[in-house]
């Protein structure tokens, strides 16, 4: 009789670590899709860059040091390796937009030329697709923490090296969307 309580317990036991384990990698794995989801829109993102810049270009050639600054930043943040590396430089990358924007509000002929509405509109749109995206990312990394940082479950994270995932976050004017004016 002891030996089969013992073996219950060590199956119990084992039963837990599975589960628990399991629900881990199921929730890393949503996160991980979270994150594809965003890169998905950052990537649109930066299509949309270079068509903005050679738009602007050709109304305000002059302004060679903030097209450099916008083309940099893009390239930045397509480089970025971490989650708090790609938050980082899509900061600097809309900081950089907003001075495009800001130039192209002195053309007013660029402003009524339907190729920078369409992107200026275009770029709305993903912006509002990656706060989305963002959301989305943050609340599955969010549920993913809590799971790697509650009991039971992170007994079994730290035995099976689970760790907390970084959030996706922007400054809080961070992303806003572009103001587009017909």
């Amino acid at each position: 009789m002891p030996v089969l309580v013992a073996v219950a317990i060590l199956a119990a036991v084992a039963l837990w670590l599975v589960l628990g384990y399991n629900k881990l990698v199921r929730l890393r794995n949503r996160v991980q899709s979270g994150w594809s989801q965003v890169d998905v829109q950052l990537k649109r993102r930066y299509d949309l860059v270079p068509n903005l810049v050679e738009t602007v270009k050709g109304y305000a050639a002059h302004e060679q040091s903030t097209f450099l600054a916008v083309v940099e930043a893009r390239n930045a943040a397509q480089g970025a390796s971490t989650v708090g590396g790609q938050a980082a430089a899509e900061n600097v990358l809309t900081g950089a937009l907003r001075q495009l924007f800001a130039i192209a509000e002195s053309y007013p002929d660029l402003e009524a030329s339907e190729g920078f509405r369409t992107l200026q509109t275009q770029l709305a749109d993903v912006e509002g697709d990656i706060t989305v995206a963002r959301q989305i990312f943050n609340d599955t990394t969010l549920t993913y923490n809590n799971a790697v940082e509650t009991i039971p479950t992170n007994l079994v994270a730290r035995l099976t090296g689970f760790s907390r995932s970084e959030f996706f976050e922007v400054e809080d004017e961070g992303r806003s969307v572009p103001k587009v004016q017909f």
